[in-house]
């Protein structure tokens, strides 16, 4: 009687077997596995991407508000620079012809007047010269003086400071004598007060 003997596995069949399937069980190593991880790759550089673009976009938009604001700051105070300018300029000419213009007869009236177009330490120095010098000897010598200014320019000008050059020409009369003219020029600095342009400083140059 012949007895069957159960099947005995090929050792190197299992071995085989066993080597397929432990090359196969990754999933990272499998066609799948690397399928998924290629898509996973393009999303997280979008993330990255996104994230950074979000957190500059709050920058950018800081930076270009900032920038805009400056560039109106600084377009206005060019246009309060030019205003400050052309107003110091005109102050300026006025006054100085109110300052060097008076007739013999009206002197103290006409010198006066002009003392509230100064302010500071200039306004009492003009008080005091007119007071004690030009008002006796006009009355004394019939002195009558009349200022023009032909030509004048804004130095710097400030919104509360500005200085002006003037060219100026002054025709004085003594007495019955002749006319003297005398030119010079002068640099006006005029400082805002009470909303006015008034004379602080008068430097012949």
């Amino acid at each position: 009687m012949t007895t069957d003997k159960p099947d005995t596995p090929d050792p190197e069949v299992v071995e085989a077997e066993t080597t397929s399937v432990e090359l196969t069980d990754d999933p990272e190593d499998s066609p799948a596995g690397l399928e998924t991880e290629a898509a996973a790759t393009p999303k997280r550089r979008f993330s990255l991407a996104s994230a950074v673009a979000f957190g500059l976009l709050p920058i950018l938009a800081l930076l270009l508000g900032a920038g805009a604001g400056y560039l109106k700051w600084e377009d206005s105070s060019r246009r309060d620079a030019a205003r400050a300018g052309t107003e110091s300029v005109q102050v300026a000419k006025d006054a100085t012809i109110a300052l060097l213009s008076y007739k013999a007869e009206t002197v103290e009236k006409d010198l006066g007047a002009a003392r509230d177009r100064l302010t500071g330490s200039f306004l009492d120095a003009y008080t005091q010269l007119v007071n004690n010098v030009v008002i006796p000897g006009a009355k004394e010598k019939k002195i009558s003086a009349v200022a023009q200014v032909p030509a004048a320019a804004s130095v710097s000008a400030k919104p509360d400071h500005a200085v002006v050059l003037l060219f100026v020409n002054q025709t004085v009369v003594m007495g019955t004598d002749a006319p003297t003219n005398t030119a010079s020029s002068v640099r006006v600095t005029l400082d805002k007060v009470d909303n006015r342009w008034l004379i602080s400083g008068f430097d012949p140059v």
